[in-house]
């Protein structure tokens, strides 16, 4: 057995009350590296296309990297993956904390369910052994509540992914959320779990990751940690940037610079927004009591807020908010106030509801409201007026609670345009079922926007907002994210030399010694298997229909972004040559998957 990698896998039947352990062959963890490259082999193989993603038969999985729970640096994270009830296609969501690590030291590189339980469940997995225990008491409590209540009874060094009441009601834009806010946000995975009446995941145990080359890692950890505290970034280093504000240092810069869509992607930032107010670096730590971190991380780059005080009285040791939260309460819907950010952040970490959909849909409705498509008869009372911070969080409460008109927006913006009809679609603004994340492709380089448009489109979860571009140049991205590394000690470092850390640390870890070329292979493998599931479920990314504000369309008249319109036909054609897919389909030739050792996806796809 390779390094890096426990080498058994749970897979747990929910109907049948049955868990059962795996050994996989070595090959599955050499050819996808881990987290999502992993759990779209498995998916693919064991589920069959066009099964209902919130029915038995879909199958969630929550997976390691070949790097969490290692020296590597930032190896903090896993992946849950599933059918996506969004998209009806591939689904995964990222996150960091503990519960990756943890997840290995109780003996496993992943947990996959199927099923559905007749009553609420939760699985313990202690030091090897797994256990569904009733999680009746639990059923209807929120995500702080579930984790504190399941470290108190399991004891010391238990780590809980749980979903909230949102999930529990199959809020589509429901997530899993760990260490007080820690969310696997995307692709509406929550409900996914919550249609398996499957609250938690509880893991506990004291077993070693295996390191094929011990000094050799941590003389690498010592050496990355060391040029991040010298990277230049803005006025300070990139370590000193991230560590005092994290991604919130980003957020006031790029409502003005044309980054961050404002007011539902029809505003500009230095027009709709001349004082930035909340969205500056230092308003979002101005309550903070203390840096917090993932497991071992050496960067700490997570702030805990004291109480809120005044009319927001979010209790003390939420998580202080990151760009994407900030901005998709902020900007987007033309709020600059910080605590009211704070307070729709704290909603959605309790109830366990996407920050980035939730803010969005928030948008959509306020602009829904402006424009007279729906009035207070529809909203239950509530103002929905750009900038009016109570109505954001008021809203925010009613889309986790599922209560009153937050039922018809809890399953994202597309199904609530249709639920409202009257016009409502043409302010939906979504990629195939799932509002994007909070950087507008626009922004930039003029060499880069179709680069960046086509991220948006391409990549089997459309419109994800850590996917930097697509084709040969996201292979760098995918490696990170299977390893269980995270993005912003990596890619996130501009100037640091990617290929040398990740061939140095996966290397010196699992003890298979591969060229950079050899993981770009390994990552193509796992692109492909990604858009293979999508593939085989119907969806064809080339067919999107991309909302004119996305592309400018027609274009902005005032700001950055005047006069912009983005074309991204040409660059999607390219990419889906290089990839060796088909420029009609997207989907992988024949030729491509034979030449990655996927011959049972070439037969599926091509018979």
């Amino acid at each position: 057995m390779p390094g890096g990698y426990m080498g058994k896998i749970l897979f747990v039947d929910l109907s049948a009350g049955q868990i059962r352990e795996e050994t996989p062959d070595d090959g599955l963890y050499r050819d996808f590296v881990g987290g999502y490259g992993l759990g779209a082999r498995i998916l693919y193989s064991r589920q069959r296309g066009g099964v209902d993603p919130l029915g038995p038969e879909n199958i969630l999985g929550l997976v390691t990297g070949g790097l969490t729970g290692t020296p590597a640096p930032m190896g903090v994270r896993y992946v849950a993956v599933g059918k996506s009830p969004l998209t009806g296609g591939w689904g995964d969501a990222n996150s960091g904390g503990f519960f990756g690590p943890h997840l290995k030291f109780a003996g496993y590189d992943a947990v996959f369910f199927t099923g559905v339980s007749e009553r609420p469940v939760y699985l313990v997995i202690d030091n090897g052994k797994a256990e569904l225990r009733d999680a009746s008491h639990l059923w209807g409590r929120d995500c702080y509540d579930v984790e504190q209540t399941l470290q108190r009874e399991l004891g010391r060094g238990t780590e809980v992914a749980c979903i909230g009441p949102s999930g529990e009601k199959l809020a589509q834009l429901a997530c899993i959320v760990t260490h007080h806010g820690a969310a696997a946000g995307r692709s509406g995975l929550g409900a996914v779990m919550g249609s398996k009446r499957l609250k938690a995941v509880a893991v506990r145990g004291d077993q070693q990751v295996p390191i094929a080359h011990a000094a050799r890692a941590n003389r690498l950890r010592q050496e990355h940690t060391q040029e991040l505290r010298q990277l230049p970034f803005g006025r300070n280093n990139f370590w000193e940037t991230f560590h005092r504000w994290g991604t919130a240092a980003l957020t006031a810069g790029s409502a003005h610079s044309g980054d961050s869509p404002v007011k539902n992607w029809g505003g500009v930032g230095v027009v709709d927004l001349p004082n930035l107010g909340g969205l500056s670096g230092d308003a979002a730590i101005a309550n903070q009591t203390r840096n917090d971190t993932c497991w071992r991380c050496t960067m700490a780059c997570e702030g805990v807020l004291r109480e809120g005080k005044g009319g927001y009285t979010y209790g003390a040791g939420l998580r202080r908010v990151e760009y994407e939260t900030h901005a998709s309460f902020g900007a987007i819907c033309g709020n600059t106030n910080m605590d009211s950010i704070n307070m729709a952040n704290d909603i959605c970490n309790r109830y366990g509801l996407d920050t980035i959909a939730a803010g969005a849909v928030v948008a959509f409705a306020i602009e829904c409201f402006e424009q007279g498509v729906i009035t207070r008869a529809d909203t239950d009372g509530i103002e929905l007026t750009w900038g009016n911070h109570q109505a954001v969080v008021a809203m925010t409460e009613k889309m986790a609670r599922r209560e009153g008109f937050g039922d018809v927006l809890a399953d994202g913006s597309a199904k609530a345009a249709e639920r409202i009809g009257r016009g409502a679609a043409q302010y939906a603004v979504h990629i195939g079922g799932v509002e994007p994340g909070m950087h507008d492709p626009k922004f930039g380089l003029p060499e880069a926007r179709e680069l960046a448009v086509t991220r948006f489109v391409m990549d089997a979860t459309p419109g994800r907002h850590t996917q930097e571009s697509f084709g040969r140049r996201s292979f760098a991205h995918h490696l990170v994210n299977a390893s269980g590394l995270c993005m912003f000690g990596y890619l996130g470092a501009l100037g640091l030399d990617v290929p040398k850390y990740l061939t140095g640390f996966l290397g010196a870890v699992t003890g298979w010694e591969r060229s950079w070329e050899e993981l770009e292979r390994d990552a193509a493998r796992i692109v492909a298997m990604r858009q293979a599931f999508n593939s085989r479920e119907g969806i064809n990314p080339v067919q999107y229909k991309l909302h004119p504000r996305i592309v400018g369309a027609p274009p902005q008249t005032e700001g950055p972004l005047a006069g912009v319109t983005v074309e991204p036909a040409e660059q999607i054609r390219k990419d889906l040559e290089e990839l060796d897919w088909d420029g009609a389909t997207a989907r992988p030739t024949k030729r491509a998957l034979l030449a990655l050792g996927l011959g049972d996806v070439a037969r599926d796809l091509w018979p």
